[in-house]
């Protein structure tokens, strides 16, 4: 769950699901005569929609810090054995369905402890040096199937695909952490046919609360508008857990549109 702040007296949580669909319509709608499109499209753009559709499971029970009686940010849950295996069951469930959306999603949460593989020079991602014995087993088993899934497929379409995907979920937190302002990724990858590690900066600048200037533009089409959920919740502190949920179940969805435009 990530913690957006404060808006009308309340407090605004947006669900990673949530999150992760405002990933998806970004790549859907990534491409034209400056940046390809994803290939293979489907497969790409589901990695991406779903990419962190593990937390579904969390956001059935979220919970409260008893430090804080506040709810859990996603970056301060206690990352336990009923995490990872949410984590491990969201990529069987895609390998089911889709191998290569599959490969992407696991390449990506993998490299999520490992500063996304060194792939984006900014922002920085986080280095997990000593991760427990858990995350540590975790990590090591989807690597090394990984390598076994990637044999299959062309390994710079895939690296090019892989930091596509780093590009729009740092979009995605981008615009679901935070009111919008003035930021940059480097580099965004542009096209197959180059190395996957050469890219552009691509520059944020915000018109208004809602409208938001991308330089270069990478969209197919010029204004893209899209949408995110969130909710309006009464702020704590909450007594328990059981008492946050019935906030949080009991708040109304709401939608901010946002228009993305060169």
């Amino acid at each position: 769950m990530i913690l957006r702040g404060n808006r009308e007296n309340k407090s605004v949580l947006v669900a990673q699901t949530d999150h992760s669909q405002l990933v998806g319509q970004m790549a859907s709608h990534w491409g034209n005569n400056l940046f390809d499109s994803p290939k293979p499209y489907d497969s790409v753009v589901r990695g991406a929609i779903y990419h962190d559709y593990a937390w579904l499971l969390y956001e059935t029970s979220p919970r409260i810090d008893p430090s804080s009686h506040q709810p859990y940010g996603f970056l301060q849950l206690p990352l336990g054995k009923s995490q990872l295996a949410a984590y491990q069951w969201l990529l069987d469930w895609m390998n089911n369905q889709d191998p290569y959306s599959a490969l992407l999603m696991s390449r990506h949460r993998t490299g999520l402890w490992k500063a996304r593989y060194e792939t984006i020079k900014y922002p920085k991602g986080y280095n997990l040096s000593k991760p427990s014995p858990e995350i540590a087993e975790f990590i090591e088993r989807n690597e090394q199937w990984q390598e076994k899934i990637k044999a299959g497929f062309d390994a710079d379409t895939f690296d090019f695909n892989y930091r596509l995907l780093q590009v729009w979920d740092l979009l995605g937190l981008y615009f679901c952490c935070h009111e919008v302002g003035e930021d940059y990724i480097d580099p965004v990858p542009v096209s197959y046919s180059k190395a996957p590690k050469e890219g552009v900066r691509m520059k944020m600048t915000p018109l208004s609360t809602t409208k938001v200037k991308f330089d270069p533009y990478p969209f197919d089409v010029n204004p893209v508008k899209i949408q995110l959920r969130y909710k309006l919740v009464e702020p704590g502190p909450f007594e328990d857990d059981l008492a946050f949920r019935k906030a949080y179940f009991q708040a109304a969805n709401e939608l901010i549109e946002y228009e993305l435009s060169s």
